[in-house]
C-alpha cells in the first residue's frame, strides 16, 4: 500500500500561486491583506517551501465584502491547478482579487469566494466567466458584491427546478402520448414555442385525465437535490419563499402540504368536470410575463426593494423573473437559459445557492 496523502496549510502570495509548477487537491484557500493561506493535500516531499503546518478550521463566517464584485467557483473536484488557471483568467481580465474566502470544503464540493476590484460591464463579465467555467470543468458565478446577502423574497419555478420532473410529461405518459407532449414541453422550455399556445395545446391533448390519477401521483413526484435543505435554511433566516409556475396548483398545494416549507403558491389552476380534466385552461395563464408580475407584486406586499428578491428557474419562461431582483439563478438550464440569467449553476443542487448569499458551511448547518 502506497503512503497516504499529507494534509498541509501553506502561506504564500497570489503571484507565488498563479507561478508554481505544483498541483495536487485544493482544500481551502483564505486570502487577505496581501497574503493567502492554501490547504493542500500531496503525496510525497512538500510541493512549495512555504508550510505553516496543518488545515486550519474552516473560520466562523467569511469575511465582509467590500468590493464591487464576487465571483464565486463551484468546483466538483478542486485543485491547485484549477486555481492558478482562474487566478490567470483574473488577471488577464484586468480583475484585481482583493479577498479569497473558501465557503464550502467537503468531498465532490469545494467553494471559494473571489472579491473583485473591477470595473466591467456585466453581461460581458458574465459570458467570459460561463466560457472559462466550461474549460476548469466547474461552475463559476458573477455577482454584485452588494448581493451578497440574505434575500426576504425567493420566488420558485417548480417543474425542473424544484421537482425533478414536467408534471405535465407525466400525465402524459400515463396517457400513452408521452413523446408528444414531451416533445412540445422541451421546445417551449428552450424558447422556441409561446407558452400559452403550447399550454393550451398540451391541456387540450390530458383531456379525461381523472383526479384520483393525480393524487396517486402526487407523493411520486421526486424532490430536487437541495430543495429541501435550501428552503428550511431560508425559512429559518426570515426569508419568505413561493412557487411562481406555468405547473398546476393541484401539485404545488401537495407539495407545500406536504414536503417543502414554501409560503406561496402561484400555478395554474386545473379545471375539473365530473372528476376529470375537461382540457380547457382557467386564465390567466402563468407564463414568464407572468411569473415576473407575481415576483413584483410579492415584493411590494412585502415592502422588500428588489435588492432583496431573487429568482430560481430552469426554463426560458423563468429569464422575465431571472431578472428582476438582486440574482437570478438559473439551475441546471436550458442552453438559452443558461446564456440570459444573471447566474447559472450546472454541477450541483439547489443548496449551493446558500453560498451566494455569503453564507458559509459552519452557519448553513446552524440553520438545518
Amino acid at each position: 500500500m502506497g503512503e497516504a496523502p499529507t494534509q498541509q496549510e501553506f502561506q504564500l502570495s497570489l503571484e507565488q500561486i498563479r507561478t508554481t509548477a505544483a498541483d495536487g487537491p485544493l482544500h481551502y484557500l483564505e486570502y487577505r491583506g496581501g497574503e493567502a493561506r492554501l490547504g493542500l493535500e500531496y503525496s510525497g516531499p512538500p510541493p512549495m517551501e512555504t508550510a505553516a503546518g496543518p488545515l486550519s478550521p474552516m473560520p466562523a463566517k467569511p469575511a465582509a465584502v467590500t468590493s464591487p464584485w464576487c465571483a464565486t467557483l463551484l468546483s466538483p473536484n478542486a485543485t491547485l491547478e484549477q486555481l492558478r488557471r482562474l487566478l490567470a483568467f483574473f488577471a488577464e481580465q484586468g480583475w484585481e482579487v482583493t479577498a479569497a474566502d473558501t465557503l464550502a470544503r467537503h468531498p465532490g464540493c469545494t467553494v471559494i469566494r473571489f472579491q473583485l476590484q473591477a470595473e466591467l460591464e456585466f453581461e460581458t463579465a458574465k459570458h467570459a466567466c460561463l466560457e472559462q467555467a466550461e474549460r476548469l470543468g466547474a461552475d463559476l458565478v458573477l455577482q454584485s458584491g452588494a448581493s451578497q446577502r440574505v434575500p426576504g423574497l425567493a420566488g420558485f419555478d417548480m417543474d425542473s427546478t424544484l421537482i425533478d420532473a414536467e408534471v405535465i410529461d407525466e400525465l402524459a405518459k400515463i396517457l400513452g402520448i408521452g413523446d408528444q407532449v414531451a416533445a412540445i414541453t422541451e421546445a417551449t422550455m428552450r424558447g422556441e414555442l409561446d407558452f400559452k399556445q403550447s399550454f393550451r395545446k398540451r391541456m387540450a391533448l390530458l383531456k379525461g385525465f381523472s383526479e384520483q390519477r393525480m393524487a396517486e401521483i402526487a407523493p411520486r413526484l421526486p424532490i430536487k437535490p437541495g430543495a429541501e435543505r435550501l428552503l428550511t435554511a431560508l425559512r429559518a433566516l426570515g426569508c419568505r419563499t413561493a412557487i411562481l409556475s406555468g405547473g398546476f396548483t393541484y401539485f404545488a398545494n401537495y407539495l407545500r402540504a406536504n414536503k417543502l416549507p414554501l409560503d406561496f403558491v402561484h400555478t395554474n389552476q386545473l379545471e375539473f368536470a365530473d372528476g376529470k380534466l375537461t382540457g380547457d385552461v382557467i386564465e390567466p395563464i402563468i407564463d414568464g410575463a407572468r411569473k415576473r408580475e407575481l415576483l413584483q407584486r410579492l415584493a411590494d406586499e412585502l415592502n422588500l426593494p428588489l435588492e432583496r428578491v431573487i429568482a430560481v428557474g430552469d426554463g426560458a419562461n423563468d429569464i422575465p423573473m431571472l431578472k428582476l431582483g438582486a440574482l437570478g439563478i438559473a439551475i441546471h438550464p436550458k442552453p438559452k437559459v443558461r446564456r440570459e440569467a444573471p447566474q447559472s449553476i450546472d454541477s450541483f443542487g439547489l443548496d449551493v445557492a446558500l453560498y451566494l448569499f455569503g453564507l458559509n458551511d459552519r452557519q448553513i448547518e446552524e440553520l438545518l
